[in-house]
């Protein structure tokens, strides 16, 4: 009977650990979709503009 109680310490101990990374994941992943929208958004706004905004880089110098 001693067995079965630690098993069940042990598996209700998983389980709530479980829990607590799934919540912790959970809140990660809502944080990320808004950013992901976010960034989605504002590629469509440069998309509309023209791509204007685009960065190209560092210019060549004159020598090359």
């Amino acid at each position: 009977m001693q067995d079965l109680e630690e098993q069940l310490a042990h598996l209700t101990r998983t389980v709530e650990d479980l829990s607590d990374v799934v919540t912790s994941q959970a809140g990660e992943i809502d944080m990320l979709t808004r950013r992901v929208a976010l960034l989605m958004q504002r590629e469509a706004e440069r998309e509309a503009d023209g791509g204007s905004h685009i960065y190209g880089g560092p210019e060549k110098p004159p020598h090359y």
